[in-house]
């Protein structure tokens, strides 16, 4: 799954690549990995601009180290979902399982009990 967003320097139309946020306490510039999420006061920005970036006098740039590939979705990311579209529409999240192929490997429920709208598919 690429990038959607793009870089937010003006005129740039390349994928953003990291995030730009400011800590003005420390007078610091942290520029990381792209945030899983658009936030109101960080900067997504693509390579180029990420590469070229300087901070004002005065200001310490701190670089995060970025992964050499794209984060792929997880176990614990679906699970993550589920449980946010449950607490969506107020019921509890499910207990936490700590082997993934063992939910994999969860039993479909029977004709009688209520079934879930979310449910994992076992490979062929």
């Amino acid at each position: 799954m690429g990038a959607l967003r793009q870089c937010s320097r003006s005129a740039c139309r390349e994928s953003a690549v990291a995030t730009l946020t400011y800590v003005y306490a420390d007078s610091t510039a942290v520029l990381g990995p792209l945030a899983t999420y658009a936030e109101p006061h960080c900067y997504d920005l693509c390579a180029r601009h990420a590469g070229s970036l300087t901070a004002p006098r005065g200001w310490e740039v701190l670089r995060l180290a970025m992964p050499t590939t794209p984060h792929q979705p997880g176990p614990d990311d679906l699970l993550a979902l589920a449980d946010a579209v449950r607490e969506a529409a107020g019921k509890p999240a499910a207990p936490v399982q700590r082997d993934a192929r063992a939910a994999m490997e969860a039993p479909v429920p029977g004709e009688g009990a209520r079934r879930r709208h979310l449910r994992a598919l076992r490979e062929p």
